[in-house]
């Protein structure tokens, strides 16, 4: 407990810094989400308290992140569509789907499988944040200009017809379910239809009207429309914002520009009586838990999301790991990355009970929170309690916030998070494929697939694309690679290593060496089938060299196999050298040692080898 408050004084004020930069941001991600400015600050408060009690990086300030919200919007928009738009009805799928999440990080760390993390290509990731960036660039526009689809009533009644159909589809479905729906009762069906009110058929067109509004694609379609109702105040406030915070950087970055926006534009609107549209409610009070995740729980409605879960989980894993990084390299320290995904996973689990939306390690904010002095997990703690305090004492005043000014604040959040590096990148990756006529690069194409499926499709299946699109074109290069190494190509191509050089020259037309320099995995087994065909017909013995052939996976070990036994029916002997210890494992799993290559056909070294042959050639013997 001493060594806790030992940095007291450093953490304090770290912790106060990096929750005054985290409460625009927290409200902005909330109103992002879908969820409301509540759903934000709900999520910075337990998770940035939980996440640094229980986490293994010190300094490390997490809470809701752009790339977590992205995917958490996906997650309300889809079950709040199936509710028939009504957030509380799909409150408590929403809220399970995010515990899932929390719950899946927490196995990850049980698991230790934290340090598997960085082997997700950085393309994946760089496609992935810039699409990120564009989404929330692109979906800010509206709420910029002061446009909402739901409220164009023009815009709401194309989807009238729609709506009474989807009503009329539910309720069937309702019938079918309570087995009312027979030909012999079909009045009740018509009765049922009657008592359809205009007020559900509206509500239904406009939750209609708002998904297809929604996302890039949707933003996109409807933003012609936008332009022609374009809201001057709102737009002005939403400038305003945007300009200070990159403006009052360049006077100061001690204080966080974009809580100087948020207080200036907001005192300016409210203090002048301004027409402005506010957001949401923030209740009053310490947050409620909700307990209904656990009494309405039914597994149909989380079934389609378990995915989500597992992406939001890998996710925040990622986003929480990288930001570890840049915290050890700037206090020089060693975060424990398996703690760390427990303690991420058991903040976002205890926000999602309370409502909150989901988050990671925040890089920006625990960069703040380490120049401002903190060192401890004490400082996350304290960023967590502020943000506490700050809705306890000003959640009606929050609320008087407009809409607008988060707005802003997201269209610069949008603009940062966009990986300018890896585009920048681009033009000097080298062109390592060929499509068509065409040689271009193998992770711009990663980059540039991830970036476009996510910004007009699915977030979640464009990552995972992207990693088997990836993981393929490792293989193919690794695969090549060996080949191109072990010398898999003509016999006239085939060089002698140095120890060789003594190899009787009259045996050379009997004995054929084969040289492997790499692993004998599945992307290389067809190039090494390639070998019983490379052998010419004077040869009565191969050597097989392993010295440098570390790893055999079980396509190798079955293809092995298949050579070895060609050549055993061609009455061929082979010899092998230097067999590591993983192959050798393997081989004797299966019992290629014995059955195939005997221990007495097995060399630790070559002159060992050459003396065997030796022995064996009467020509030498005589």
């Amino acid at each position: 407990m001493k060594d806790f408050f030992a940095n007291f004084k450093g953490d304090l004020f770290g912790g106060i810094t990096a929750g005054i930069v985290a409460l625009p941001l927290a409200l902005a991600f909330g109103v992002s989400s879908g969820m409301g400015p509540s759903a934000g600050l709900y999520g910075a408060i337990f998770i940035s308290f939980f996440a640094a009690l229980f986490g293994g990086t010190n300094t490390q300030i997490s809470g809701p992140t752009a790339p977590m919200t992205a995917v958490s919007m996906v997650v309300v928009a889809g079950i709040v569509a199936i509710n028939d738009g009504n957030l509380e009805k799909a409150l408590p799928a929403i809220l399970l789907v995010f515990l899932l999440a929390g719950l899946i990080q927490v196995i990850l760390g049980l698991a230790g499988l934290g340090k598997y993390i960085r082997y997700i290509p950085y393309p994946v990731v760089s496609g992935f944040m810039t699409a990120i960036g564009v989404i929330i660039l692109v979906t800010q526009m509206l709420p910029s200009i002061g446009y909402y689809p739901k409220e164009d009533i023009a815009f709401v009644d194309q989807y009238r017809p729609q709506a009474e159909e989807v009503i009329l589809k539910n309720i069937l479905q309702e019938e079918s379910n309570e087995g009312v729906l027979v030909l012999e009762d079909f009045q009740e069906t018509i009765d049922r239809a009657g008592e359809v009110s205009e007020e559900n058929i509206q509500r239904e067109a406009q939750t209609l009207a708002n998904k297809d509004a929604s996302g890039v694609v949707g933003t996109i379609k409807v933003l012609p429309r936008a332009l022609q109702q374009i809201d001057w105040l709102e737009l002005a406030l939403a400038l305003s914002t945007i300009v200070i915070i990159y403006g009052f950087k360049r006077i100061t970055t001690a204080i966080p520009s974009a809580l100087v926006a948020l207080l200036v534009v907001s005192g300016v609107a409210y203090g002048f009586g301004l027409d402005y549209r506010p957001i949401q409610q923030i209740p009053s009070g310490f947050p409620v838990p909700h307990l209904e995740i656990f009494s309405e729980f039914k597994l149909s409605s989380v079934t389609p999301y378990v995915f989500t879960a597992l992406t939001l989980a890998l996710l925040g894993a990622i986003d929480s790991l990288l930001t570890s990084v840049v915290a050890d390299n700037m206090t020089k320290t060693q975060h424990k990355p398996n703690k760390e995904l427990m303690g991420q996973g058991i903040g976002n689990s205890i926000a999602a009970i309370f409502g909150g939306i989901p988050g990671a390690g925040a890089t920006i904010r625990t960069v703040v929170n380490i120049n401002a002095g903190g060192r401890t997990r004490l400082s996350g703690m304290i960023a967590g309690i502020l943000l506490l305090v700050v809705l306890l004492a000003l959640g009606p005043i929050a609320s008087k916030i407009p809409a607008a000014v988060l707005a802003g604040i997201l269209v610069t959040v949008g603009i940062g998070v966009i990986d300018y590096k890896g585009l920048k990148a681009i033009p000097y990756l080298p062109r390592d494929v060929k499509f068509g006529p065409f040689k271009i690069s193998s992770e711009v194409v990663i980059m540039l697939v991830v970036m476009v499926l996510s910004s007009i499709w699915n977030l979640v299946y464009a990552v995972g694309i992207g990693l088997v699109i990836a993981s393929l074109m490792f293989m193919k290069k690794m695969g090549d690679l060996t080949a191109k190494r072990s010398d898999v190509k003509t016999l006239s191509e085939e060089k002698g290593w140095a120890d060789e050089a003594n190899f009787p020259e009259h045996l050379k037309k009997e004995v054929f060496i084969k040289h492997l320099k790499g692993p004998l995995f599945f992307g290389f087994t067809s190039e090494f089938q390639q070998l019983a065909k490379q052998i010419p017909k004077t040869a009565s013995t191969v050597i097989i060299r392993m010295d440098r052939m570390q790893y055999l996976d079980q396509s190798g070990l079955y293809t092995l196999e298949d050579v070895l036994i060609d050549l055993k029916n061609e009455g061929i002997t082979v010899l092998l050298v230097h067999v590591q210890e993983q192959p050798k494992y393997m081989m004797e799993r299966v019992n290629l040692i014995p059955s195939l290559v005997s221990e007495d056909q097995i060399f630790d070294d070559f002159e060992e080898c050459t003396a065997f042959i030796k022995s064996k050639d009467r020509r030498l013997i005589d």
